[in-house]
């Protein structure tokens, strides 16, 4: 159907009288129609044409009306849309914001005042590899460890410095690599006494990084298992160290394979077969370091006693 252009409703009924319309009147004028029932007659055509088109016109608007209503509606809820992309972009900007920097926005609560004693800090890379749940050696919660953080805080651990490499060569290596290299100690070398200190501050700390609740209990019941353990009162020193060479080998590995396809597992309860093994994999170990020490030690005054008995004969030799 065509679309109409004007409104109809502002038409005029053509004036049918004139001398213009005098064709149309002629062939309507009979022996029953007057001259004057034919200007009727064409007045009254015209009329039913144009209300046939208001009728057209009508439902034309409403069509057009109800397209831009829609059209309206349309461009309303894609505005409403991307209003609410922006709010929802900005809100996770700032709860990203929050996480990323929660010290900033964390709340002072109005009855606290300074502490008595000072808050444990460890070093910025022991804080940033906790925040990533990556795996981190027990001596950043030492004493040693947290005193070096203090005396060293003003340095940052990604800057670069010159290192002397295993084969005598220098490179540059950030402050962190170099720091490792020369002061950290393994788990499995700490005293008992260190890793009773470290344990407890580690766990607080992985706390204040947001670890999952089952991940935190789990490292304090392994610990607290390895504490408590048999080993752990025994007159025997070896099986103390057996203890620590476990958790360290034990928790290295649980970091490995919590990111493999195998996925996590439950730390916490001891598995004395693998205990065992460790005890006495510890034994042979200081077996061998010993009888290595007592050879040194047999070489070297064997080579002693040889140097006396040639400096002898030799004296011998030139006083005859």
């Amino acid at each position: 159907m065509p679309r109409i252009i004007n409104d109809p409703n502002l038409n005029i009924c053509p004036d049918y009288a004139s001398p213009h319309y005098a064709n149309a009147q002629a062939q309507l004028v009979n022996d029953n129609v007057t001259e004057e029932q034919s200007i009727q007659l064409l007045r009254t055509i015209w009329r039913a044409a144009n209300n046939a088109d208001i009728d057209l016109w009508e439902g034309q608007v409403e069509v057009e009306r109800e397209q831009r209503e829609n059209l309206r509606r349309i461009q309303e809820e894609e505005q409403d849309r991307i209003e609410q992309e922006r709010i929802d972009e900005e809100e996770s900007a700032r709860k990203e914001e929050k996480k990323k920097h929660k010290h900033k926005f964390m709340p002072i609560p109005e009855d606290t005042g300074v502490p008595d004693e000072p808050s444990i800090i460890p070093s910025s890379y022991a804080i940033r590899k906790l925040n990533k749940g990556e795996y981190l050696k027990l001596w950043y919660f030492t004493n040693d460890g947290l005193d070096e953080a203090h005396s060293k805080k003003t340095i940052d651990d990604d800057a670069m410095v010159m290192s002397t490499l295993p084969d005598g060569s220098t490179a540059w290596v950030s402050a962190t690599a170099a720091r490792n290299a020369s002061s950290v100690v393994d788990d499995e070398n700490l005293s008992f006494e260190e890793f009773c200190i470290a344990y407890p501050r580690f766990i607080a700390a992985i706390e204040e990084a947001d670890w999952p609740q089952d991940r935190v209990r789990m490292m304090a019941f392994f610990w607290k298992n390895i504490q408590i353990h048999p080993y752990r009162s025994m007159r025997d020193p070896l099986a103390q160290k057996a203890l620590l060479v476990y958790q360290a080998e034990q928790r290295k590995r649980w970091h490995v394979v919590a990111k493999s396809a195998a996925g996590p597992y439950n730390l916490s309860t001891i598995n004395q077969k693998v205990l065992d093994a460790t005890r006495e994999r510890v034994y042979w170990l200081e077996r061998t370091k010993k009888d290595n020490q007592r050879d040194y030690k047999v070489s070297k005054l064997s080579i002693a006693k040889f140097r006396t008995i040639t400096k002898c004969f030799s004296r011998t030799q030139f006083s005859s």
